[in-house]
């Protein structure tokens, strides 16, 4: 799920939001694209290879996604479950279409 704050790609005030199910640990950094929680709610389901610890996986999962957008490290925040497997990240600078182009649409 992402929204944004402007209709313009690429607007600097523009904000996403996504939801990510993180599997650390998961052999190697990539993301295994899109399903639905119990509710029906979509999110992306991502693995990276570090460990849950000191936040290592935290910390290759905004890289990874950081990477995908062409945004910097810094534009990415894990805005809600810091410690739990999902969580929903802000990406700052980033339309909703731009996250569809490089993620595909959520179902």
């Amino acid at each position: 799920m992402a929204s944004r704050k402007s209709d313009r790609e690429g607007d600097a005030r523009a904000v996403a939001r996504l939801a990510v199910r993180l599997t650390p640990r998961g052999g190697h950094d990539r993301v295994d694209g899109w399903a639905r929680d119990e509710a029906g709610r979509a999110f992306l389901k991502v693995r990276v290879a570090a460990p849950p610890i000191d936040g290592q996986a935290n910390a290759a999962l905004v890289r990874l996604i950081a990477k995908a957008l062409r945004r910097p490290a810094g534009a990415v925040r894990i805005a809600v479950g810091e410690t739990a497997r999902l969580k929903q990240l802000t990406i700052d600078g980033v339309s909703q279409a731009e996250v569809a182009a490089a993620f595909g649409v959520a179902p």
